[in-house]
Order: structure tokens, then sequence, then C-alpha cells
């Protein structure tokens, strides 16, 4: 239900953007934040080894079902990451970053770093001051999906660059369910230097997972950085 509801079905797009990125040059994927294995699942199909890391054991356990023994799956979490082993490349996306307090992306930069091999690529995703304003523009959006009634609302402090988001959701002749979170609107001059303090080269700053620039308009950018 959890998949079917609240995740944004766009993970084979996701995959297809990556695997178009490394052009045969990458075999081994650290997924970070990899939830209930969603992307992990699209890239094995696609050919290449994946770990899967997460904070949550019960997405884990989502993960497991659906990737079976083969996945290597670690309880594990950012801004540090124990999980031990050198990747071609570690990817963090739909929102695993913006979940980390400011102070806390820098020791999250170099903890990727330390996983990756020389010349390996990371990518990740981070909220723009764009989001931020659509996000106040639509405090509250509510609809429906194969007969789930859900309601997000969210109130966002520009100071802080902050969103807290509660999502409910309710189903068909049952009690409804909620969950809190607070993300965060990573500034592009900090991320940068992060990365840079980490050894991380920036390729380029993407709109969403496209080959488009990002731009002032671009709601999610993605980053794409190699290891020195």
């Amino acid at each position: 239900m959890y998949d079917d509801i609240v995740v944004d079905p766009c993970h084979d797009a996701i995959a297809a953007f990556l695997d178009g990125l490394w052009d045969g040059g990458v075999h081994d994927v650290l997924d970070v934040a990899c939830g209930t294995g969603l992307l992990a699942a699209e890239l094995v199909r696609r050919g290449y080894q994946v770990v899967g890391v997460d904070a949550s054991q019960e997405m884990l356990d989502r993960a497991r079902n659906l990737l079976g023994p083969a996945v290597e799956l670690v309880p594990d979490s950012l801004p540090d990451l124990g999980v031990g082993g050198r990747f071609d490349a570690v990817v963090c996306t739909l929102d695993g970053v913006t979940y980390l307090e400011p102070a806390e992306v820098p020791r999250a930069f170099r903890a990727f770093a330390e996983r990756l091999r020389p010349d390996g690529w990371l990518v990740f995703d981070v909220h723009t001051d764009a989001m931020m304003a659509f996000t106040l523009s639509r405090p509250e959006v509510t609809g429906k999906k194969d007969g789930f009634r859900f309601t997000i609302t969210s109130a966002v402090d520009r100071g802080a660059r902050t969103s807290d988001t509660r999502i409910e959701i309710t189903p068909p002749e049952a009690a409804p369910f909620g969950e809190l979170h607070r993300q965060h609107f990573h500034a592009t001059d900090d991320v940068r230097a992060a990365l840079g303090a980490a050894g991380l080269d920036v390729i380029a700053v993407r709109d969403g997972y496209s080959d488009r620039p990002a731009d002032e308009s671009t709601l999610t950018a993605t980053w794409i950085a190699r290891r020195s």
C-alpha cells in the first residue's frame, strides 16, 4: 500500500536516466536510502550489482520481499555510512539528501566519497528555491487514488529553509494513517561547496532526471558528481 499511494512511480525512468549517464562504465551501485527497493529492482533488471542501504528496517523488509536474497540490504543511515566496500556509483534519489540537516550534508558527502572508487559517480537530488516557492503557494494538496483519499499539508519556514509536511491517507472503510516529514531546501552554493570539500567534482546539475540543465524554474535538481 505504501508504494501504491505514497511513492511516485518514476523508478524505471530514473534507472533509464542513470543507465544512459553511465553508458557501460558502472557495474556495482550503492543505493542509499533505498526504501522499499523499487529503484534497486530496476537497476538489477538492467544488469547492475546493487547494495541497498536504509535506516528503516520495515522498508528493508519490504525491499527484501521485492528483491529476493541476491541483493545485499544493510540497515544504515546518513550522514555517516558504516557499509563497507567501494562502488562504481553511489545514488541517493527521491529526497534522501533533503532529510539531512544542513550541518550534516558535508559529512554525508564525505561518506559518499569514501564509498566510491576513483572516478566513481555520485548522483542525488535536492529541492530548489523554486520548489520552496511552489510549496508555499500550495500549502495543502488533496486527492484520490484507487479509492484512497490523501491530504498533503506543508508548513514552510523560508528563513530556516525547511518544510514540515504531513501526509494523511484514508483507505476505503478503514482508519486513516499519516506521516510527518521535515525536509530542507539546501542552498546551491552550500551543496557545491560541500561536494568540493569531499573531493567530488560537479559534472552537471539537471532538471530532475532529464537531459535539461537546471534553471530557475527547476523544482528538483539532480546533481551529478565524480570522485576526483
